[in-house]
């Protein structure tokens, strides 16, 4: 995985401050891949927030309180959450190719 220790932290902590203790993250795509270079950081977020305004609010803040520890990087963030009726194959790639962090 090619996130340093101190990356993998400040995503876990922002993500748990932005949509509640019980979130859970995972990175996937060419950053899980050491082999791999450069890339964007690919987030999928399991939130328990049922309210869809609440989320959106805490993807702006999880991403403008990770942006401003690792810098200006690009980074895509996926979110599921109980009350969501899509579930794109993305979704399901994300967990089972990702790593938790």
């Amino acid at each position: 995985m090619r996130l340093t220790p101190r990356q993998i932290e400040i995503i876990r902590q922002a993500a748990q401050v932005a949509f509640g203790p019980a979130t859970q993250v995972w990175l996937f795509g060419s950053r899980v891949d050491d082999s791999k270079r450069g890339g964007d950081i690919d987030l999928f977020i399991e939130t328990d927030e049922p309210d869809v305004a609440k989320i959106v609010r805490a993807e702006m803040a999880f991403l403008a309180a990770i942006k401003m520890q690792l810098g200006d990087q690009k980074i895509d963030v996926l979110v599921n959450y109980p009350a969501r009726t899509a579930h794109p194959p993305i979704f399901e790639i994300a967990r089972q190719t990702g790593v938790r962090l």
